[in-house]
């Protein structure tokens, strides 16, 4: 028993080597195994998943004020609401769930990053975009504004796809009625003619080479003191955080780095349900420390908070001495191509076309400058 305990507590401080990344087959037991995925894909998503957990925050903080209202607080042991269960069952870790880990991975797949390497911002906002469709509970809208341009009329177009059934976008009448209801939208499914599908909008930016250019500070400031605001995903390189805030110069961010066990349901489908949640003060880091490849997020439940965010947007964007991060037009530039143009298919399949568009760590962008 001696030898035994002391075989063990030696064991605790050997530094084990990770296994050989090889193409060969490994053969263990009289079965073959990939030394690539280890037979059975990652158990963990540690030291590349720090990023499409932010992802998940960003769009956990978009499904709350969608289900719950913008003022809606967690406090431990209080019985929660229903909508609140089934949001947490859209994160679980589970291959079903709309939004876990798995299907993040996997959907990433297409967007030209193997299971396990480390995203972007603009990568993981594209991903969250195509899960959303499948999400037939939340019916939000994921928007993602490329070439540091938000159009209008694109937005509008996705949150009321009524407009196009109707003919009706861009007449000074608006929308006909016929019958008593709007014309065009009677003969759509229920969920299609709401008046407004809530949005979920966001851009990835890049403030800068390879440090934040100081004359986007300010506005980026700005865009955390918005009522729609969701934050920021970004971070420091190959180390993501979600930015929820900031005081002084100091930026407010949730850090995902800490790894805990998966999360399983209860027998009555309760859900343990602290670790979603966090539990102590955020942590802070200078502002002047952002890594400058970012994606800005917003939530506008309705077509007035759109028409606000866009107002006060605008009004940004006069201030002087700031530098605006995006652009905010009425209609698609000429020189945008946009996605349709391009033939793509909604699952994005061909990947080599697709990469000029959406790649996270090598994306064209624009560096806007004063």
């Amino acid at each position: 028993m001696d030898a035994a305990t002391l075989t063990y507590d030696t064991l605790r401080f050997v530094e084990f080597e990770d296994f050989p990344e090889t193409s060969e087959p490994v053969w263990i037991l009289g079965k073959e195994y990939n030394a690539l995925t280890g037979g059975t894909g990652p158990t963990s998503d540690t030291g590349w998943g720090c990023m499409l957990r932010c992802g998940q925050m960003i769009l956990g903080e978009a499904l709350v004020c969608r289900h719950l209202g913008r003022d809606w607080r967690w406090a431990k042991g209080q019985k929660q609401r229903e909508e609140y269960i089934s949001l947490l069952n859209a994160f679980i870790d589970k291959k079903d769930s709309y939004y876990s880990i798995h299907q993040i991975a996997q959907m990433g797949v297409g967007e030209g990053k193997p299971i396990g390497q480390w995203y972007g911002p603009n990568t993981v906002a594209q991903v969250l975009k195509k899960l959303a469709v499948f999400d037939t509970w939340s019916k939000v809208v994921v928007h993602v504004a490329m070439d540091n341009t938000v159009v209008i009329e694109e937005i509008k177009r996705l949150c009321m796809p009524w407009l196009d059934a109707a003919g009706a976008y861009g007449e000074s009448e608006g929308v006909g009625e016929l019958n008593g209801c709007l014309e065009g939208a009677c003969a759509m499914a229920e969920e299609e003619t709401a008046l407004w599908r809530p949005l979920v909008l966001l851009i990835p930016l890049r403030l800068g080479l390879s440090d934040i250019n100081d004359a986007y500070i300010d506005t980026l400031k700005q865009c955390f003191m918005l009522p729609q605001s969701l934050g920021v995903i970004g971070g420091k390189p190959n180390s993501a955080h979600y930015f929820i805030g900031y005081v002084g110069e100091e930026l407010i961010y949730l850090d995902p780095h800490t790894t805990q066990p998966a999360v399983e349901p209860s027998e009555d489908s309760q859900v343990p349900d602290e670790t979603y949640h966090c539990q102590h003060p955020p942590c802070r880091m200078h502002i002047c420390e952002l890594d400058p490849s970012i994606a800005a997020g917003f939530f506008c439940r309705t077509e007035d908070e759109f028409d606000d965010w866009c107002m006060r947007i605008r009004r940004l964007s006069c201030n002087r001495g700031t530098l605006p991060m995006f652009e905010l037009v009425d209609s698609q530039p000429s020189h945008m191509v946009s996605v349709d143009t391009l033939n793509l298919t909604p699952d994005f399949s061909d990947s080599d076309r697709l990469e000029r568009f959406f790649d996270s760590e090598d994306e064209e962008f624009e560096i806007l400058s004063l």
